[in-house]
């Protein structure tokens, strides 16, 4: 269900969550759709709900808003918060309502209002001064109310997310209730702007989007190196912990969706290709799979745990006015791990991910933030089974000493599960990947078994783990949280050397040639340029250390220091500049360590 449709509801326009932040923007919303009936006559209305952060309306009008309306849309809107307007409820009955709109030329509220439930007889209307527009409510008493407020952004949106619908226009807004509050965010917004991953992977070389495969990144040469160090990283995590990599084929017979169930529930988001007179998809996960690895053996308890991972190549068939950079993608790759494990030793499985997950991202100074969600009240398997998987799951997170929130209910049907999210460094929420506790779904869809210590058969536990999640997106939301400047170890460029001019070349090549023979990745940057230009652009570049060599450096076996933030470490050995820049990818530091205790 796209963002807009989420707001319909069966008694109105739309549903505004019964809280202050919430009504205070679905109000602003309003006072936006007046201020643009009145500045220009003949825009039919559509819907605006509120938002996180924020809030939206979306207008039926041929031409996109400028920059220019914006500010004259936002300017009306503050005269008329001063008029202080009272926001009244009315109500009207629906055919009533459906003849008021047919008559005002407004397509899409009589749409809305034909679409409600049958039993709906009367629908709620919201007036200040001359406006009125159909809706459910909450909102503020009067237009004056809303005072700290800005509008943002345009943007085009199809009718309900719909791209055989009309082309509407859509203003997005923010509300706050101070000017302090509404200050911070918008120097959020800004900062989000500046670190933009779609721009940063342009300007750092690190990928780009063309049009012949919407929703799939070309990975340059300085962003495969981000995606292979990450991968390695993974790999070092999970070898340690005991996981077996595995890898499974990306076309499939349908006849696998249709044992796992995704062909009945999925099967309009997969990539189909017909071979042979026979229906395959191009996998839109790993799951199913791994049942045959695990089944390719009879398995005793003895066997168990068996923890297989895989780099798995996942396509997934987003709609395009969905696509989002690296963040939302159609082809992307997920470190997903299936564990089959017995049913006494969920727990500890369970606390060896925790630990891998705090573990993993302490190293990019991200803190997880764990909710747990438990049985909805439609669900398979047993309530004692859903007991005791809930149980492992809260005890493991207790034991690592990890808090987190309770999601009563908002397990999926197969079992309980842990939603990782991360807060990055501007305060932006982001889910990251689950661990899911699987009690009947695959167990039982593809009979899995392994024998018990009495000689019988037993059906295992399946975890679904990923830490990562998608690569892509993981690496979209590095690159914004560290605006592009990577840990050394990450970074493309570790070291660039830079000659103060041309009769230093050779030095400069020595000392290239001694850093890239230790392990670094180093560039030489011997142009004919002015240093400070050759500065300034490894800086814009986020080259973590640059070595300045010259006449004094050469003759002392040294380089002079710098490091992106633009501060001077002066002449070092070039030796120890190697150890030490060395041992901070060794440890993966998340900060630029040289010269971080000196002085």
């Amino acid at each position: 269900m796209d963002e807009a449709h989420a707001h319909l509801s069966g008694a109105g326009e739309f549903d505004c969550l019964p809280d202050p932040l919430s009504t205070l923007r679905h109000s602003s919303a309003h006072l936006m759709a007046q201020a643009v009936s009145q500045l220009y006559p003949g825009t039919r209305l559509a819907i605006g709900p509120a938002i996180e952060n924020g809030f939206y309306y979306d207008f039926g009008r041929p031409e996109p808003f400028t920059e220019a309306d914006l500010g004259r849309i936002e300017s009306r809107m503050r005269e008329l918060a001063e008029a202080d307007y009272p926001i009244v409820r009315e109500e009207m009955g629906r055919d009533e309502a459906i003849r008021y709109y047919e008559e005002r030329g407004e397509p899409f509220k009589v749409e809305i209002l034909q679409g409600l439930p049958p039993d709906v007889q009367r629908v709620s209307f919201y007036r200040q001064g001359d406006f009125v527009d159909l809706c459910r409510g909450p909102h503020v008493p009067s237009t004056g109310h809303i005072r700290t407020f800005k509008l943002l952004s345009t943007s085009g949106a199809y009718w309900r997310g719909d791209e055989h619908r009309p082309m509407l226009q859509r203003i997005y807004g923010t509300a706050w209730p101070s000017q302090e509050e509404l200050d911070r965010y918008l120097w959020r917004v800004e900062e989000a702007k500046r670190r933009d991953h779609r721009k940063l992977g342009r300007e750092l070389d690190l990928f780009v989007f063309q049009d012949v495969s919407p929703g799939a990144p070309f990975w340059l040469p300085k962003g495969m190196i981000v995606f292979r160090e990450l991968e390695r990283y993974s790999r070092e995590m999970q070898d340690a912990r005991g996981y077996q990599e595995i890898s499974t084929p990306i076309l499939v017979n349908k006849r696998l969706w249709e044992q796992s169930g995704h062909w009945e529930h999925y099967a309009e988001n997969m990539f189909k290709v017909e071979v042979e007179e026979q229906l395959f998809s191009l996998k839109p996960m790993n799951c199913p799979e791994s049942t045959f690895v695990y089944r390719h053996a009879l398995r005793s308890y003895r066997d168990l745990p068996i923890r297989l991972a895989e780099m798995g190549r996942l396509h997934r068939n987003e709609r395009s006015g969905t696509l989002t950079g690296l963040f939302r993608v159609r082809q992307f790759t997920q470190d997903d791990a299936h564990i089959y494990c017995r049913p006494d030793q969920l727990q500890a499985e369970i606390t060896g991910v925790l630990e891998l997950v705090r573990d993993f991202y302490e190293t990019f100074d991200l803190v997880p933030m764990l909710r747990l969600a438990t049985r909805p009240d439609k669900f398979l398997g047993t309530v004692e089974q859903w007991d005791q998987a809930e149980r492992a799951l809260e005890d493991a997170l207790k034991q690592n000493g990890l808090s987190f929130v309770l999601k009563p209910g908002d397990g999926n049907f197969y079992g309980p599960k842990i939603d990782i999210h991360v807060e990055d460094v501007i305060g932006r929420d982001w889910q990251m990947a689950t661990i899911q506790a699987d009690l009947t779904m695959l167990p039982e869809r593809f009979q899995l078994e392994y024998v018990d210590g009495d000689g019988h058969p037993k059906r295992p536990v399946a975890i679904h783990r990923a830490i990562f999640g998608s690569f892509e997106r993981f690496v979209g939301i590095l690159t914004e949280h560290f605006a592009g400047a990577f840990p050394t170890w990450l970074a493309p460029v570790q070291a660039r050397v830079l000659p103060v001019s041309a009769k230093h070349h050779d030095y400069a090549a020595r000392v290239f040639g001694q850093l890239r023979d230790g392990g670094l990745r180093v560039e030489l940057d011997d142009r004919s340029e002015k240093l400070g230009y050759k500065i300034r652009e490894a800086q814009v570049q986020k080259v973590p250390y640059m070595l300045v060599v010259g006449e004094r450096e050469a003759r002392e076996g040294a380089a002079s220091v710098r490091k992106r933030t633009g501060e001077d470490l002066g002449a070092m050995p070039v030796e120890r500049v190697l150890a030490e820049v060395t041992a901070e990818i060794r440890t993966r530091a998340v900060t630029l360590r040289i010269g971080s205790e000196r002085g």
